[in-house]
C-alpha cells in the first residue's frame, strides 16, 4: 500500500487561479494600508473604518495564504500512519497506526479514537460523494492492514 493523498473539498486549484488569489490578496493589503493612511484622521473619530481595515488585512492575508496552497485541507494515507489536515490554519495532524485505538465510520464522518483519551473528528461534506467513498475506502484499507478495529455505523432517518 503506497501513500494516497485525497482533497477533503474542491480539490487542488489551477496556476492560474492561484496566481489570482495571490494578486488579490496584495491589491486587498495595498487597499487597506492606502486608506488607513489617507484616512488617518477620519479614523480617530469613526470606528467602523477600523473594522475595515482590518477586514481587508485579514482576507487579504488570507488570500495570500490560500494562493500559496496552505489553506488546502487533505487526508493522506500510507501503510503506517494517517496525516489529516481538516482546518486551512492549523498545522495537520499525524496518527501512526499504533496510536489508534479503533475507528467508527458514520455516513458523513469519521472518528479516530486515539490509545490516549482523545478522539480525532473528520467531518465530509456532501458535495464530493466520489471522493468521500475512496477515503472510506483506504481508510477501511489502512485499517485491515494495521488490525485496527473499525465499526461501520449506518445512521437511519
Amino acid at each position: 500500500m503506497e501513500m494516497k493523498h485525497f482533497y477533503l473539498g474542491n480539490g487542488e486549484n489551477s496556476r492560474f487561479v492561484k496566481i489570482l488569489s495571490i494578486i488579490f490578496g496584495v491589491v486587498c493589503i495595498t487597499v487597506a494600508v492606502v486608506w488607513l493612511i489617507f484616512n488617518l484622521n477620519s479614523i480617530k473619530t469613526n470606528g467602523m473604518l477600523w473594522v475595515t481595515i482590518v477586514f481587508l488585512l485579514a482576507f487579504g492575508f488570507y488570500q495570500i495564504w490560500s494562493g500559496l496552497g496552505r489553506a488546502t485541507r487533505y487526508i493522506e494515507i500510507s501503510p503506517e500512519n494517517i496525516r489529516l489536515k481538516k482546518n486551512t490554519f492549523f498545522a495537520p495532524i499525524q496518527m501512526m497506526a499504533s496510536d489508534i485505538e479503533r475507528v467508527e465510520i458514520f455516513p458523513l464522518n469519521v472518528i479516530f479514537y486515539l490509545k490516549t483519551p482523545k478522539k480525532i473528528l473528520l467531518r465530509f461534506g456532501t458535495t464530493y460523494h466520489e471522493a468521500n467513498e475512496k477515503i472510506l475506502d483506504e481508510i477501511i484499507g489502512f485499517t485491515e492492514s494495521n488490525k485496527i478495529p473499525v465499526e461501520v455505523i449506518e445512521e437511519k432517518l
